[in-house]
């Protein structure tokens, strides 16, 4: 069975990217909202999830804060995903409790010469 990740990304092709990226060694689900990936994990916890910080309506660290105040879902791992990649972003995020921290736009170097 693959790892279970749930990928909340509003912007289109961002999530076309990371779908393109994983989809062969994970089962992903797909969010475009903080509401939505609230609703979604009442039913299906997934191992991971990848959690844009702009979101529309509820933003990233307020779905993180919702997440962390959950019993069942305290201790789920959540990467924050970010256009946002000034100095000191980093650490920030991190203080947040987020697990980890990718900066946008995501690049797929898997088959890049070594």
């Amino acid at each position: 069975m693959k790892p279970k990740i749930a990928v909340v990304e509003d912007n289109m092709d961002n999530r076309l990217l990371v779908w393109a990226i994983l989809d062969d060694e994970y089962e992903l689900s797909e969010y475009k909202s903080g509401t939505e990936v609230l609703e979604g994990l009442g039913d299906n916890i997934p191992d991971l999830v990848l959690l844009d910080i702009s979101l529309p309506g509820m933003d990233g660290t307020e779905v993180l804060e919702w997440i962390r105040a959950q019993d069942a879902l305290k201790a789920l791992p959540v990467i924050a995903l970010t256009a946002h990649a000034m100095s000191g972003d980093r650490d920030k995020y991190l203080e947040m409790e987020f697990d980890d921290y990718v900066t946008k736009p995501i690049v797929d170097d898997s088959h890049s010469p070594a």
